[in-house]
């Protein structure tokens, strides 16, 4: 599913991924894994470990120009790190980082932040950001190193776990991936949080083939559901669950789920011209009615046949 630079920017692993989605159409596994990656289009923020996930994150203060004022929390933490002589400077900088971050110039933010990295290790905001602006980058092991130390420096704090998984699956580590996401399962993270990295697994199982696999993931999870008023994360999942059924060649249940997707959002990603593209349904079939096939029918006749589809 991107976010705000952590706890600087106040964007959540959600966020984070999707706005590096944006970018980039299908939140579905394409042809190069290592060149995909799923950008939770949700958003991140600098130093998440000040709010727990699911919780609100406040506004990012503007203080003039590119720069972006830090929480309390965040200079406090830089002081301890550097002295009180040092800190102004150095927050000046992370705030020009999270500023560019934030405007997607994340050149300019890896410049700045690489630099604050050297300096400033021990600040768990510094690495967050970084961490995230190499994420963005595609500079996968950058990514893992230092948002595995921002979360060390932080204490217990899930929200980054599926960025953090995101990374391995480009990088082709499937058994890391796996690993990740049962620790993130059992520390009960908030709901936006659990759906990231339940998609993030997903989209590896169906790039190592396995749509079947993936299929069921989601589906056992409740992913295929109905809604009368969705959240993102609903969204996300149904555009997932869209592109996997119609690469399984379930084309009427894929068009059933894309419509769901542009009703609800029709900017999301490109769910309107994909919908589009799949064309009107058979005209003996009566308007708005579903597919009589089921996902979860998909995912046992697929099991009972022993058949793994591989990619489209």
């Amino acid at each position: 599913m991107a976010r705000k630079a952590g706890r600087i920017l106040g964007e959540t692993a959600e966020e984070s991924r999707v706005r590096s989605e944006a970018a980039r159409p299908s939140s579905g596994p394409r042809p190069d894994p290592v060149e995909e990656v799923w950008i939770f289009e949700g958003e991140v923020e600098v130093g998440s470990a000040a709010r727990r996930p699911g919780t609100p994150a406040a506004p990012l203060a503007r203080r003039g120009g590119d720069e972006a004022a830090l929480p309390s929390d965040v200079v406090n933490e830089i002081a301890g790190a550097v002295g009180r002589d040092r800190a102004p400077r150095i927050a000046e900088r992370l705030g020009a980082a999270a500023g560019a971050y934030a405007r997607d110039r994340y050149e300019d933010a890896f410049r700045i932040t690489r630099r604050l990295a050297d300096l400033v290790p021990e600040s768990s905001a510094v690495r967050e950001l970084h961490g995230l602006t190499c994420y963005r980058l595609g500079r996968w092991r950058d990514a893992v190193r230092h948002l595995t130390a921002a979360a060390d420096l932080a204490g217990e704090d899930m929200s980054q776990v599926p960025v953090l998984m995101d990374c391995h699956r480009a990088q082709g580590h499937h058994r890391k991936v796996a690993e990740l996401w049962d620790v993130l399962r059992q520390s009960s993270p908030g709901a936006d949080v659990l759906v990231e990295g339940r998609l993030v697994l997903a989209s590896t199982l169906a790039e190592r083939g396995d749509l079947t696999g993936a299929i069921a993931l989601l589906t056992e999870a409740g992913a295929a559901r109905d809604l009368r008023r969705p959240a993102d994360r609903h969204l996300r999942q149904w555009y997932l669950l869209a592109d996997l059924s119609e690469r399984a060649g379930d084309v009427p249940r894929a068009r059933v789920l894309f419509e769901r997707v542009a009703d609800a959002d029709p900017g999301l990603a490109d769910a309107a011209q994909r919908l589009g593209a799949l064309g009107k349904p058979a005209r003996s079939r009566v308007v708005g009615r579903r597919s009589d096939t089921t996902l979860g029918d998909l995912a046992r006749a697929a099991r009972s046949s022993g058949r793994s589809p591989g990619r489209r």
